[in-house]
């Protein structure tokens, strides 16, 4: 059943009209707050723009989705209890929330940053996130350490 509440889901999300693109709708819509869509909406195509400009080889949309996808992680620790003891059990994540992962971290270091405009904090992380630096890809490389880490707990996983 909450398969099919996920497929409904995604057919109602529209593409942005930019770039026709639902992962780009979906950031948006993860990116909004208090219902302003619009506000969101010009942040992120401010934020295409500042990386049109400074990474003038690229282009804007290939920078976010490979930014995207170097923030991923592939495994991550999950609590279990097993005897009276609770283990760090690493597990491998499943796509969609790999991509909601990415998203959040993406976005929570956007706006760890103060001082500038949300468009170019978010332009900044995106272009890290490409070139596999940052502060998300920091979040990711510390998951997978500490997934590492628990090794030995992997007996453990359901």
């Amino acid at each position: 059943m909450a398969f099919k509440r996920f497929t409904q889901s995604t057919e109602q999300l529209r593409p942005d009209p930019r770039y026709n693109s639902k992962l780009i709708s979906k950031f948006i819509n993860c990116m909004m707050w208090d219902g302003k869509k619009a506000v969101a909406t010009n942040v992120f195509y401010d934020a295409m723009e500042i990386i049109g400009k400074r990474l003038k080889d690229v282009e804007p949309l290939e920078v976010f989705e490979t930014a995207l996808n170097n923030v991923k992680p592939n495994i991550e620790v999950r609590s279990r209890r097993v005897g009276g003891s609770n283990y760090q059990v690493p597990m491998p994540v499943n796509r969609r929330r790999q991509q909601s992962l990415a998203i959040r971290w993406l976005l929570q270091a956007a706006r760890g940053v103060k001082g500038k405009a949300m468009g170019e904090r978010l332009a900044k992380e995106l272009m890290d996130a490409f070139r596999r630096e940052g502060t998300a890809i920091t979040t990711r490389e510390n998951v997978h350490r500490m997934a590492d880490a628990n090794k030995a707990f992997s007996h453990f996983a359901w």
